[in-house]
């Protein structure tokens, strides 16, 4: 059974940049990480500090791992199945039979995005194709936008669009019931309503988004394309199996100065803790979380202590 003084499960940005740190002070880290997060199929960021031309999702997580790495941190691709905590210690099994102990846990695990799997979809990502309006909106300015939802979620989102462009068009890809409030909105700023599936995304030689094509065969041109379906999955079962508490939300609940969770010595950042799911705030919440597991480990108190 491997030993670390901090296992970090979920190699994304909060967990790598937790790394980072912890590694920095010298300490045993083994961060876990399935590759599944969001940000390992994100092609582009547009709104982080330092990369004014935007940077993908695995460009942050391969120069992030060399980082850590450089400070003697050890990454693992495995899925934890089991999280434990006897005493004062925890105890991890993975997917491949490996087992862990560890005297703290950094949980992030993140969010699981409701794509369907259209044609294309996946290549346009962070490029053409975006999820998050306070990521992204700057991205559709003056251009003509799809989005491609269900019911009144993507009804929502193409309403909050019009801040950023007045050329856009709804397909109701799930068919789902969209209230009368949301349908006299889209009406009054000139919105129209497709009633239909799509089967493809239409790209050009760079994988550029260049329209859809629906079930009919219909092709609507477009320049860039918003996703706004519900069912978004909060990465949250390991931390319920602890007992850590979670809010209405799904998200898990941490003090807002330490990261650290309930359950003492489990901490939490990145999405499975904040709704507004930005990289540069799991980035912050990696550093912090980390700050105070190291206060933790030295035996020093912390604020509640």
């Amino acid at each position: 059974m491997k030993q670390a003084d901090c296992i970090i499960i979920g190699g994304g940005i909060a967990g790598i940049q937790a790394a980072i740190q912890l590694g920095r002070y010298k300490h045993d880290i083994i961060v876990i990480d399935s590759a599944q997060g969001r940000s390992s199929i994100a092609k582009a960021y547009h709104n982080i500090l330092g990369w004014p031309d935007g940077v993908s999702g695995k460009q942050l997580r391969t120069l992030g791992r060399q980082h850590a790495e450089k400070f003697g941190v050890e990454f693992t691709d495995d899925t934890v199945t089991s999280l434990e905590k006897k005493q004062d210690l925890f105890f991890i099994q993975t997917k491949n039979d490996r087992e862990y102990q560890a005297k703290m846990i950094f949980l992030g695990t993140g969010i699981t995005d409701n794509i369907p799997p259209i044609k294309n979809i996946y290549s346009t990502l962070g490029t053409s194709t975006y999820i998050c309006p306070d990521c992204d909106g700057y991205e559709i300015m003056d251009k003509q936008t799809v989005v491609l939802g269900g019911g009144n979620t993507g009804a929502g989102m193409a309403l909050t669009l019009l801040y950023w462009s007045k050329d856009i068009i709804y397909v109701n890809h799930l068919k789902s019931k969209i209230d009368d409030e949301y349908r006299d909105k889209l009406t009054a700023n000139h919105i129209p309503v497709i009633e239909e599936e799509v089967c493809e995304v239409h790209v050009d030689a760079n994988q550029e988004l260049t329209g859809i094509e629906l079930v009919s065969g219909k092709i609507i041109r477009a320049e860039k394309a918003f996703t706004a379906f519900k069912g978004n999955k909060l990465n949250n079962d390991l931390a319920l199996q602890l007992g850590v508490q979670i809010n209405e939300n799904n998200h898990v609940v941490v003090h807002p100065r330490t990261k650290e969770t309930n359950i003492k010595g489990v901490w939490a950042g990145g999405d499975l803790v904040a709704h507004s799911e930005q990289v540069t705030i799991s980035m912050g919440d990696g550093t912090q979380s980390a700050i105070w597991i190291h206060k933790r480990l030295l035996g020093h108190p912390l604020p509640y202590d």
